[in-house]
């Protein structure tokens, strides 16, 4: 019965992210493996570009202010297209205490490349109140701030993402260079990657998924021949193979996090607060392809959400191993 009724909601996304003429990243990206996956996605397009920004002769097209934004779920809402009405009685299993028949339909929010600073609280706005109306709607957050030592974005963006967003996410997926902004951690060993995450975590994130990092000693042309998945100990003992790119997942259950963010609010050293706070974590090492890809980040943010929320019972819940969820992502992302 649960299944029947709230299929609607936990299968359908709100993506809000870029759009490009030409070229594959951002929404054109996203959205097609999502719906491959089954999920009816509702669009809405940060900016408008003729392509991507990474040309060298630049782009032309439009930016959304947030202002627009928030019109535009404003007519959502006065058209009823953000609740969705249950039989009475039956409301309980999508969560619902009886106090009413009707739900937010959007059960997943994705968020990717945001331009300006007005547009990004805009986004914190929305995700609140649809948090509001369906409290089990998830919020996946790619972060796009950049890549490779260079902003896409306005820096100041760095500061709005840790203080305002992160706190709503549910799913984070940033590259090397936005993880390294967000926590301020370089990241050169697998230790370095654990306790970023836990930063991240202590935000209030519970699973965080590091698309790509390239380890010191790995740019050499003697690349692996098969993905490879190990689960970290302390981070001293994990060696990158060469020629490799490493993709790293950290979750931290829920009844975990409440408890350390209340250590944190309490002021419990950090000896009993990390014995409290495990988390499970794995890298993967996929061989590194030649050449240079636009989207993967894209592609790989609608994938984990996909696969989350296919699997968000137990991913989250009951121990299913998040190494089996990061090969199968690695492998669909490629």
């Amino acid at each position: 019965m649960e299944g029947e009724i709230c299929n609607e909601y936990k299968r359908r996304v709100l993506s809000i992210q870029s759009h490009v003429v030409s070229g594959y990243v951002g929404n054109k990206a996203a959205v097609f493996p999502l719906q491959l996956l089954g999920f009816d996605v509702d669009i809405i397009n940060s900016v408008d570009f003729s392509n991507h920004t990474g040309y060298p002769n630049g782009w032309e097209g439009s930016v959304m202010d947030g202002d627009t934004l928030l019109k535009m779920v404003d007519g959502l809402e006065r058209n009823g297209l953000l609740l969705s009405d249950f039989p009475e009685g039956e409301e309980e299993f999508c969560g619902k205490d009886g106090d009413g028949a009707r739900i937010g339909r959007i059960g997943n929010v994705l968020t990717g490349y945001i331009g300006s600073e007005s547009f990004l609280h805009s986004v914190v706005t929305v995700v609140q109140k649809l948090k509001a109306l369906n409290p089990k709607c998830r919020y996946v957050c790619d972060p796009v701030l950049g890549d490779r030592g260079k902003f896409y974005v306005p820096p100041e963006l760095v500061d709005i993402y840790k203080k305002e967003v992160l706190p709503l996410a549910d799913v984070i997926t940033p590259n090397q260079f936005e993880i390294e902004q967000l926590t301020g951690i370089d990241i050169q060993t697998i230790a370095d990657a654990q306790n970023a995450c836990r930063i991240l975590h202590n935000l209030g994130v519970s699973l965080v998924l590091i698309t790509s990092i390239i380890f010191p000693g790995t740019e050499i042309n003697d690349p692996i021949d098969n993905t490879m998945v190990e689960k970290p100990g302390d981070g001293t003992e994990a060696t990158p193979p060469p020629n490799s790119i490493g993709m790293f997942v950290s979750r931290r259950r829920t009844q975990q996090k409440t408890m350390c963010q209340t250590m944190q609010q309490q002021n419990i050293d950090s000896e009993q607060e990390q014995h409290c706070c495990e988390e499970e974590q794995y890298v993967l090492y996929t061989p590194k392809l030649p050449g240079f890809f636009t989207g993967t980040g894209d592609v790989c943010a609608a994938l984990c959400l996909g696969w989350t929320a296919e699997l968000n019972d137990h991913v989250v819940d009951d121990g299913l191993s998040l190494g089996d969820f990061l090969e199968k992502l690695a492998g669909e992302s490629r």
